[in-house]
């Protein structure tokens, strides 16, 4: 880096001797700008001669200054490490909150380091990282709080141990915010999830069962095929026949399970629709991949077994075969509902399902 030497050392060494903002802020600028636009073809040296420059003025240039510093720091796989870790630890919140959420550069020891001893905001930014290990994650629930707990339950990325999801599950209980985020987690164990729904208000586990899901990805490497728009089918036939079925004593299980069986999904709809006491059009978007919870509600509302429910489940037209998380997911839904509140949730989360409501009224009085 020609341009840093010999002079600009020169210059740098008397950010200590004339100390003054002005000064400071001027070699800030410089060292920032210099180092940015030819970051590329440094050596390790020069790296370590800038970095030692930054890391002195991070601390006595003006705040507003440095967050601009933090966030082209935060995805730079060469940041130099000192200034990372002043940026990181930065009394200012929104100093650090772009190395806290993005930086490869610091290493576990350092944020745990962050999340013992820093502020709640800077615990915030480290929830949003990309990939969130179980000693993080159970660290960030010992000193954060509520609003870092939520945070935690919405990152994907976020893994959480045995313990850790327990601690989120209890906190669920007042906080119905979290309880939503946390049952449409994709990784969450089915025994926890049946704790959450016990746990919960009727109401709080209807919204998140009626809710879309984010869906497992099956292959990173492959093309996802684009989502093809379901046509609008006409229901009104196979409403009909499965009436004629029902007075007749023969729509049960085993029939439905043979629809499920030989992709006759026109008919699992109309039978669902017909024995849960809903619309059709109220069942139709529950085949859709994100949508697995609201099927098995759906199932457990119209009084089929869980083998119906799971060859239902796993035969869903056009969408990915059903993992074994998910499965034991859908089993302790199913499980854990009583009847009644199933029937309860997808009769009134119907309009919810179909985009007419974000919000669903509250049973008339809990269910026994």
């Amino acid at each position: 880096m020609s341009a840093l030497a010999p002079q600009r050392p020169v210059e740098l060494s008397g950010a200590e001797a004339e100390a003054s903002p002005e000064h400071d802020a001027r070699i800030f600028k410089q060292v920032t700008d210099l180092f940015l636009s030819n970051v590329d073809h440094l050596s390790e040296s020069q790296i370590g001669a800038v970095d030692g420059v930054l890391a002195h003025l991070v601390a006595r240039v003006d705040a507003a200054t440095v967050v601009s510093l933090s966030d082209a720091l935060s995805t730079l796989e060469q940041a130099p490490l000192r200034t990372i870790r002043k940026l990181a630890f930065h009394e200012h919140p929104n100093v650090a909150a772009p190395v806290l959420k993005r930086s490869e550069r610091l290493s576990q020891a350092d944020l745990l380091e962050v999340i013992n001893n820093c502020s709640q905001q800077h615990l915030l930014a480290v929830c949003d990282r990309k990939n969130l290990n179980e000693v993080l994650t159970d660290a960030l629930m010992r000193f954060g709080d509520v609003n870092v707990s939520n945070a935690l339950a919405r990152n994907g990325g976020a893994r959480f141990s045995e313990c850790g999801y327990a601690t989120l599950v209890g906190r669920a209980e007042r906080d119905e915010s979290l309880a939503e985020k946390l049952g449409l987690r994709l990784d969450m164990p089915g025994s926890l999830l049946r704790e959450l729904l016990a746990k919960v208000a009727d109401v709080v586990g209807a919204r998140f069962l009626t809710a879309p899901r984010p869906v497992a990805k099956k292959n990173q490497g492959a093309a996802v095929a684009p989502a093809v728009p379901r046509p609008k089918i006409d229901y009104t036939g196979a409403l009909n026949e499965i009436v004629a079925l029902n007075r007749s004593g023969k729509l049960n299980d085993g029939i439905v399970n043979r629809f499920a069986v030989r992709g006759e999904y026109v008919n699992v709809v109309a039978a669902l629709a017909l024995k849960a006491e809903v619309k059709a059009e109220a069942i139709e978007p529950l085949l859709d991949s994100d949508r697995m919870y609201g099927l098995v509600v759906a199932c457990k509302a119209a009084r089929l077994s869980w083998s119906t429910t799971t060859m239902i489940v796993r035969n869903r037209p056009n969408c990915p075969p059903a993992t074994q998380r998910e499965l034991d997911q859908c089993v302790a839904i199913f499980e854990s509902l009583l009847l009644s509140v199933a029937q309860w949730t997808i009769r009134f989360g119907s309009d919810r399902i179909l985009g007419k409501s974000d919000s669903l009224p509250a049973p008339a009085a809990k269910r026994k």
